[in-house]
């Protein structure tokens, strides 16, 4: 009994054993990295494709709506007479004021990946009203 045992507990490990060389592709792809880490400084293997930046339009419903859109925490709508007071400050006040944040008014208006020029396009979007 005991040398039966032996011999089909050996047959199943064999045939075990072969079934698992058979996956090991699949398995590699199961278990691959999803993803990548880029140091600065390292060399990237994949080269970041160049968007260009974005109009006002786009700034503007991507970042700003939320706020500017209903006028949540005092945030003028755009083309409201609320901008008058701040048009009437200067446009680099505005815009030192979208950068930095003022008041209620986060810095880059909750957009960190805005460039300026971004922001400043924004700004003259929503003053010229939507």
């Amino acid at each position: 009994m005991k040398k039966l045992t032996f011999a089909l507990a050996s047959l199943l490990l064999a045939v075990g054993a072969t079934a698992s060389t058979d996956n090991n592709e699949e398995l590699a792809k199961r278990i691959a990295p999803v993803g990548q880490i880029y140091v600065a400084g390292e060399q990237a293997d994949v080269a970041a494709e160049a968007s260009g930046p974005r109009s006002g339009e786009d700034v503007y419903k991507g970042a700003c709506i939320a706020c500017h859109g209903t006028g949540a925490l005092d945030a003028p709508k755009p083309g409201a007479d609320s901008w008058k007071p701040r048009i009437a400050q200067g446009f680099d006040v505005m815009l030192k004021h979208s950068i930095e944040g003022f008041n209620n008014m986060p810095a880059m208006g909750t957009c960190a990946t805005c460039s300026e020029d971004e922001i400043a396009a924004a700004i003259r979007f929503m003053i010229d009203g939507v």
